[in-house]
């Protein structure tokens, strides 16, 4: 099956079988290794990806159900030098140690500020619950995701 849909910018044309994961097709036919690959049943979040502006576990969706869509990982994110304000606020408050959930989390986070751009702690909490992580403790991810919050959307 043919399936049509932007990533990371770039129209991409592939085939593949109906049953293809997106995360399969992300990993395994278009080489984007970022995405990770853990529960393969949607609630851990280490296979987040945005699909047309929403957090999703590209592990639960198929293929062919992103026909037409505009698709952002973690790559897609990356600008060609340095890192995303939103990367860089997890270096720099230590939201990350294996680095594992990392870009489902960063992701998240996009997805989060897109939506809302200042958050409350309770409000990145109760957004970020279905990501999982189990090195940092979430106190480093949430200083990062405030911090990219306000390098993101200065105050006025």
């Amino acid at each position: 099956m043919n399936i049509s849909f932007t990533l990371n910018g770039a129209s991409v044309s592939i085939d593949a079988p109906p049953a293809t994961t997106l995360l399969d097709l992300l990993r395994d036919r278009l080489e984007l290794r970022g995405t990770k690959e853990y529960c393969h049943s949607g609630v851990c979040g280490a296979c987040t990806v945005i699909a047309d502006g929403q957090a999703v576990s590209s592990c639960s969706l198929l293929a062919p159900q992103m026909e037409g869509k505009d698709i952002l990982t973690i790559e897609g994110l990356t600008p060609e030098e340095g890192l995303h304000p939103i990367q860089q606020a997890f270096v720099d408050n230590f939201g990350l140690q294996c680095g594992y959930c990392t870009p489902g989390m960063i992701l998240l986070t996009k997805a989060l500020l897109d939506e809302n751009p200042a958050p409350t702690r309770e409000e990145v909490v109760r957004y970020m619950g279905g990501n999982i992580c189990r090195c940092t403790g979430y106190a480093g991810i949430l200083r990062s995701v405030q911090a990219a919050a306000a390098a993101t959307h200065p105050p006025q």
